[in-house]
C-alpha cells in the first residue's frame, strides 16, 4: 500500500520560511518521479516543483528562486524548502508520486500524470 504523508505546514509571516516534508512508504522510492503541487481556495491545483530520479529539478515561475525541492532516497522523503514566502503562497500543499516505469518525469508537473498523492498540508502566509 503506497502512502505519502506530508508535514511541516503552518502559519508564517510574509518573508518567512517553511520546510515541508513528504514521507513515502510502500514504494521503491528511488524509482519514482516526485512533485509538489498546491491548491488555493477557489483555484486549480498548480504544479510548482518537480524532481526526477536523477535529482534534476524544475520549478514553476511563481516559485522559482524562492523554493527548493529535494529528495533523500535513503529516507524515502521529499522536501520543499520555501523561502521569502508571500501571501499568495497561501494554499494546501500536496506531494505526488509516479513510477518512472509508467511515465517520464517531464516538466511541467501535471496532476493527471501522478498516481499517488498525500493528504495535503496547509500553509498560510500573512502580510
Amino acid at each position: 500500500q503506497v502512502q505519502l504523508v506530508e508535514s511541516g505546514g503552518g502559519s508564517v509571516q510574509a518573508g518567512g520560511s517553511l520546510r515541508l516534508s513528504c514521507a513515502a512508504s510502500g514504494v521503491t522510492y528511488s524509482r519514482y518521479c516526485m512533485a509538489w503541487f498546491r491548491q488555493a481556495p477557489g483555484k486549480e491545483r498548480e504544479g510548482i516543483a518537480l524532481i526526477d530520479t536523477d535529482v534534476s529539478t524544475t520549478y514553476s515561475e511563481s516559485v522559482k528562486g524562492r523554493f527548493t525541492i529535494s529528495r533523500d532516497n535513503a529516507k524515502a522523503t521529499l522536501y520543499l524548502q520555501m523561502n521569502s514566502l508571500k501571501p499568495e503562497d497561501t494554499a494546501t500543499y500536496y506531494c505526488a508520486a509516479v513510477d518512472t516505469r509508467i511515465t517520464n518525469c517531464a516538466p511541467p508537473p501535471r496532476a493527471q500524470v501522478f498516481r499517488y498523492w498525500g493528504q495535503g498540508t496547509p500553509v498560510t502566509v500573512s502580510s
